[in-house]
Order: C-alpha cells, then structure tokens, then sequence
C-alpha cells in the first residue's frame, strides 16, 4: 500500500496540483459566493488527474502490479482524500482571515464554521458519486465527472437558498451562534469519513468485476 500511495504522489499527482488548493484565496473577495472556490478542485484536480492517469493507461499498469485490484483503488481514492484535505485545510484558513477582515459578514453564506461543515459534506457527496462511477468502467471519465460535478453545485445552491430564504436557518451565518454550527462541523467530518470509506468499498467490488 505504501508503494501505491508513492506512485500515485511522485508519478501520476503533478505537483502543481496541490496548488489549486490556493484557490482557497477567493474567499477574500468580498460579497462572494464562497462555494466557488471549493468548485476549481472538482474543475481542474480531479478531471486532469484522471484523465492523465488514462493517457498513461495507469490503470493497466496498476493491475499488472503484484498487488489487489483493491488495493490500487484504496491508493487512488486514499492520495485523492489527502489532497481534499489539503484543500480543506487551506480553506479553512482563509475561513479565519475572512472573518478577522469581513467582521460584518457576506450577503450570502458566511466563511464561517458551517461553511467548514459544509465543505467536508461536498467532498463527501462528490467522492461517494464521482469514485463508484468511475470504477464501474475503470474507463469512462466525462460522466462521472459531470454527475458528481452537478450534484455538489445543486447541493451548494440548495444550502444558499437555505439561508437566504428561510429564517431558521439564519443561525448558519456569522460566527456568534456556535449551538448549530459546532455540531454541523463535527457531522460534516464523519460524514466526509463514511462517505469516502462507503466510496472505496463500493468502487473496489466494482473494480473487481470488470475486465481490463
């Protein structure tokens, strides 16, 4: 496994990728829509990273390895979490230099702890989506991609028009009512958890099945 994990960071991960976690920065623009900056690992990581991968039949290469099918999938998806938490990470802290230079808030969805909360819900939600599909064919790239790319804006739209439209809801803004939030962190990091394990499991009983 720990031979995988280095192929994939010194052989199929291009360096400049873990760059795009900068991208963590928009969140000083102000009166923005925070999401967004989550969205440009969804537009250029994992498209590029996969579609790489197939130039280089990586995949062929993997099985011919002396290793389990499943094994190469847990190599994939475990380098990929690593590099959502990279993301998340630099994320969370332009979350903190927002706050202490924005003290008023955003017009939308605060960078806030619930924004945190919910960045751990949309990689988990993509990854339970984008990994299953892909390793149904070990193959076809473009749908998986499209899938889980509409699925994580719905679901960023969805929780913006919470918070603009119902009241209730306010209690995600602003960075005072911690009862809500705090708990809504901490559900988004298990959710995050099952949600890419339940992602291996299932993509590796594919990968299993499938001819290469």
């Amino acid at each position: 496994m720990r031979n995988l994990l280095y192929k994939e960071f010194h052989l199929t991960i291009h360096p400049l990728y873990y760059l795009v976690a900068l991208f963590g920065a928009l969140l000083l623009i102000p009166e923005w829509l925070y999401f967004l900056a989550l969205m440009y690992f969804f537009f250029i990581t994992v498209p590029n990273i996969f579609t790489n991968g197939k130039a280089q039949n990586d995949i062929e290469f993997s099985v011919m390895l002396p290793v389990r099918r499943r094994d190469t999938v847990k190599a994939r998806i475990v380098s990929m979490v690593l590099l959502e938490l990279i993301q998340i990470t630099v994320t969370a802290i332009f979350v903190v230099i927002n706050i202490l230079i924005y003290p008023n808030g955003n017009f939308l969805l605060d960078a806030n702890i619930a924004f945190i909360g919910f960045t751990f819900i949309i990689f988990g939600l993509y990854n339970i989506i984008f990994f299953p599909m892909f390793y149904k064919t070990a193959y076809k790239i473009a749908l998986p991609v499209i899938t889980a790319m509409t699925a994580v804006i719905l679901f960023a739209a969805g929780v913006e028009m919470l918070v603009m439209l119902v009241p209730a809801a306010k209690v995600l803004d602003g960075t005072k009512d911690m009862t809500i939030q705090l708990p809504l962190l901490f559900g988004g990091i298990v959710l995050f958890a099952l949600l890419s394990f339940a992602a291996f499991k299932i993509s590796a009983k594919r990968f299993e099945r499938i001819d290469i």
